[in-house]
C-alpha cells in the first residue's frame, strides 16, 4: 500500500474518533440519554413559585382602573379604561422603620467601603428633618428625633425616603434574597421593585371593580362609626381615626387581597412617571408610563395628612423623585412567574 492509501486510512480512523467523541458528548445525540429526542436542557426542574415572606399574591384579572366617583378636582387626567394585570405579589404592609434599618444596617456593613459612608447617609438613609421641613410653625422636633429610631416606632411606616432610594432598597433586597437561595442551591427569585400605577391601583381595590375605598363603597366610617383607614377626617381634625400621625401597620382592617393600609398612612411611590395624560398613552396590558425624563413620579393612596378624597383608589398625585416627605413612604411588588395553580389565593 502506498503512503497515499496510508494516509487515506488515518484519515477515515480520526474522524471515526472524533465522531464517536462528539456522540459521546451528547452533539450528535444518543450520548446524554435522550434517545436522540429533543427533551431539554436537564437540570432545570424544580421551580416553585413561592410566596415571598411578608407579600400576598394578587391574581391576574381585568379591571376598571380609573375614577371611581365625580372627578372633585376636574383634573380630567383618571378617565375610566378597562385593563389587564397579569399575576404579581405585593407586600402586605408598608415598608416599616425597622425593615428599612435592616437595609441601612447592612449597607453600612457590606458597600461602605464601596458607595461611601456619606452615599448612605445623604442619599439613602431616611430624612427625619421631614418632620419640621414640611410643615410650617409645627413643633416636630420629637417625630424627628424619635420616629426612625426609637423602637417604639418600629413597625410603623418608613417616611423620608425618595422615589430613588426605595429602588435602591428593592434591588438591594433582591440581592439579599438571591444570595441566600444561590447558597442553597437554588434558582432566584424575580426582582423586587416598585409597583406600577396600574397594579397598585389593581391591588388596592382587592377585587371590587369601581370600588371606591379599599374597603368598598361609599363611607369612610363602618357601621360601628369607626374610621377604616388612617387619614385626616375633618378641617383641624387628625384624631378621629386613632392616630395624630401615622399609625402602627395592621392597625385597620385589611381589603379583600389581604393587603394593609392600601388608602392612608403614608402614599405610596409607584414605578410610573406622572404625566397627565398618560392614561390613553400606555398599553392595556400591564399598563406602565416610563419615562425617565420626567422627574415626577406618581404616588398613590393619600396618607395621615390627607383629606379622603386622596384615598380614593382613582385619585392619582405625584411628587418629585428626589423629594423627602413625612408622609411618603412605599412597598415592593413581584411579577408572579408563569401561570397560577390559584392556590396561592
Amino acid at each position: 500500500m502506498n503512503n497515499k492509501g496510508v494516509l487515506k486510512k488515518l484519515t477515515l480512523s480520526i474522524l471515526f474518533i472524533a465522531t464517536l467523541f462528539l456522540e459521546g458528548c451528547g452533539l450528535f445525540g444518543g450520548g446524554a440519554g435522550d434517545g436522540g429526542n429533543l427533551v431539554g436542557v436537564a437540570g432545570r426542574e424544580g421551580w416553585y413559585m413561592s410566596t415571598p415572606y411578608g407579600m400576598r399574591a394578587v391574581p391576574a384579572g381585568t379591571f376598571h382602573m380609573g375614577q371611581a366617583d365625580e372627578d372633585v378636582a376636574h383634573s380630567q387626567i383618571n378617565f375610566n379604561r378597562q385593563v389587564t394585570i397579569g399575576g404579581f405579589y405585593m407586600d402586605e404592609t408598608e415598608i416599616t422603620n425597622n425593615e428599612y434599618r435592616q437595609f441601612i444596617q447592612r449597607m453600612m456593613e457590606d458597600s461602605a467601603s464601596t458607595l461611601g459612608r456619606d452615599y448612605i447617609m445623604t442619599e439613602i438613609y431616611p430624612d427625619t428633618t421631614v418632620w419640621m421641613k414640611d410643615f410650617t410653625n409645627h413643633m416636630g422636633d420629637p417625630m424627628q428625633e424619635y420616629y426612625y429610631m426609637h423602637p417604639a416606632f418600629d413597625d410603623y411606616p418608613v417616611v423620608g425616603v425618595n422615589w430613588e432610594a426605595a429602588k435602591v432598597f428593592s434591588q438591594w433586597r433582591t440581592d439579599y434574597l438571591n444570595s441566600y437561595r444561590e447558597s442553597l442551591g437554588e434558582f432566584p427569585m424575580p426582582a423586587f421593585r416598585l409597583p406600577s400605577e396600574a397594579e397598585w391601583e389593581y391591588a388596592a381595590r382587592g377585587g371590587r371593580d369601581m370600588a371606591k375605598y379599599p374597603w368598598g363603597n361609599p363611607y369612610i366610617r363602618n357601621a360601628k362609626g369607626c374610621m377604616l383607614a388612617n387619614f385626616k377626617p375633618g378641617r383641624g381634625n387628625y384624631y378621629d381615626d386613632g392616630a395624630a400621625y401615622t399609625s402602627e401597620i395592621m392597625s385597620y382592617f385589611p381589603n379583600d387581597f389581604g393587603l394593609y393600609d392600601m388608602s392612608g398612612n403614608v402614599a405610596e411611590w409607584c414605578e410610573d412617571a406622572f404625566n397627565p395624560a398618560s392614561v390613553p398613552l400606555v398599553w392595556d396590558l400591564n399598563p406602565t408610563f416610563f419615562d425617565e425624563s420626567e422627574p415626577r413620579k406618581v404616588i398613590r393612596g393619600g396618607s395621615w395628612k390627607d383629606i379622603a378624597f386622596y384615598l380614593e383608589t382613582g385619585t392619582r398625585a405625584f411628587e418629585h423623585k428626589d423629594s423627602t416627605r413625612a408622609y411618603i413612604g412605599f412597598r415592593c411588588a413581584m411579577t408572579y412567574l408563569g401561570r397560577s395553580s390559584g392556590t396561592e389565593f
